[in-house]
């Protein structure tokens, strides 16, 4: 008999729907007959579901503090450009996706990695010498979330580990250790605008070492790596043969006094997924459309990486089709001067934001280059009632109503970071703020009296 048959009465016609029962390996499986089974309730929950810990929300949970009464609250801890209403989508943008709807073209399925058309204009929009795109290149996916989630999944098994900065996305830890993958972190250098320590990076790869995980603009950062610190980086990952994962969701939000290199122009010899989204340069993160960009020129990840990328997006069939059902025309039409407007108020809140910090003692803000966040060094002998930089972020939302994410939250303890996506007022107001609440709690630390007297 087939080990998987489904039993007719001996008729041969079909038994009713309430008497079909699955015969596995061909024994008659009865309910209520389970071997060895003492039938009684016992659910619990996966051991990937109690794997998975974000430490964002731990942190954030365990915050058991209400903000002053009398000061109105000003949160700038949340990386979404659509809070506060003052960074809206551009026009174009919105018409696309009322077009993609009101077509009736794209309330179907489509194919779990995106439709062709879509993907051609991925492939068209990224598409450069250095590293030519075709649409056979493109998977779209929810978000860039899901993205990372993919990449991770076709590219670390559990027991093997992979190479994450800190301080860095909360997510990556996330998501790997919920696979059974370890995360292995390489340090970033704040005296050096958060370049990599490339040998103690190096100093971690073993024989179990899966990927690398280089986010390029950072989050939590800010920092943007130059052209020559990313060819080191590469040069470390073809030496070692660890393939890339790099996480280019801010690509494209960059200052005006950087550069952002595509870490795929720099490189034929390492294979890369780079991952992207309308998320942040379109300033839509709730639409969840994402995607992954296949660099493999020498092939090495060959058919096996890409099929395997396939196979794990047909676990939730593809992002959102009217969203993709907009995409030609959100990246055709979207005008530049949407783009030049949302980084120019970018900027203009960093280095406003920057200026203000820099001048409190006790604090020590690194200048950002892109993305949507600045990183401030909180130099805790100056604050010693504080045991560390949740409980100074905790009072800074109990005294002054301004609710910044400790550092903690990204493993890179005594600093804090600040969204700089507020409007302007709003950004003063914090600072001043944020002013306020340390020359409360400064105190100057031993044996340097002299230079508080100043």
């Amino acid at each position: 008999m087939d080990p998987y048959v489904i039993q007719m009465n001996r008729k041969g016609s079909l038994p009713s729907l309430l008497n079909v029962h699955v015969n596995i390996g061909g024994k008659n499986s009865l309910p209520g007959k389970g071997k060895g089974r003492k039938a009684r309730w016992s659910v619990k929950p996966s051991a990937m579901a109690n794997n998975t810990f974000n430490p964002i929300r731990a942190i954030v949970d365990s915050m058991k503090v209400k903000p002053n009464p009398d000061k109105t609250m000003i949160s700038l801890s949340i990386g979404d450009p659509t809070v506060f209403g003052n960074l809206p989508t551009d026009p174009e943008v919105t018409q696309a996706m009322k077009d993609a709807l009101d077509s009736g073209k794209y309330n179907g399925y489509a194919p779990s990695i995106g439709y062709l058309s879509s993907r051609e204009e991925i492939a068209s929009y990224y598409h450069c010498p250095e590293a030519p795109l075709e649409a056979k290149d493109v998977i779209l996916t929810s978000g860039c979330s899901q993205a990372i989630e993919l990449c991770l999944a076709v590219l670390a098994s559990p027991g093997q580990n992979i190479l994450v900065p800190r301080p860095g996305f909360s997510l990556y830890r996330t998501l790997a250790e919920s696979m059974g993958i370890e995360v292995k972190l390489y340090n970033l250098l704040p005296e050096k605008s958060w370049e990599i320590d490339l040998k103690q990076l190096e100093s971690l790869i073993d024989e179990k070492t899966a990927c690398l995980i280089v986010n390029n603009p950072s989050n939590p950062c800010g920092s943007v790596f130059s052209r020559s610190h990313l060819q080191k980086i590469l040069t470390v990952a073809a030496r070692q043969c660890v393939p890339i994962l790099a996480d280019e969701i801010y690509g494209d939000m960059v200052f005006s006094d950087s550069k952002f290199e595509p870490l795929a122009n720099l490189s034929s010899n390492v294979p890369i997924l780079s991952c992207g989204g309308l998320a942040k340069r379109w300033l839509v993160p709730g639409w969840r459309l994402g995607w992954i960009l296949i660099h493999d020129r020498r092939d090495i990840f060959g058919n096996e990486i890409r099929d395997g990328l396939v196979k794990l997006s047909q676990r939730i069939l593809g992002p959102c089709t009217i969203v993709q059902g907009a995409l030609k025309s959100i990246l055709r039409r979207t005008p530049q001067e949407f783009y030049h407007n949302t980084l120019s108020f970018l900027k203009s809140n960093a280095d406003l934001c920057y200026g203000a910090l820099a001048a409190i003692p006790g604090l020590w803000p690194v200048r950002p280059s892109g993305a949507m966040y600045l990183m401030v060094k909180i130099e805790m002998e100056h604050f010693p009632e504080f045991e560390n930089d949740v409980e100074f972020t905790e009072r800074l939302v109990a005294e002054q109503s301004v609710h910044c994410l400790p550092a903690t939250c990204f493993e890179y303890p005594n600093f804090f970071r600040v969204v700089i996506t507020a409007p302007e007022v709003m950004m003063l107001e914090a600072c001043s703020r944020i002013q306020e609440f340390c020359e409360q709690h400064y105190h100057c630390a031993a044996g340097s009296q002299e230079e508080c007297d100043k």
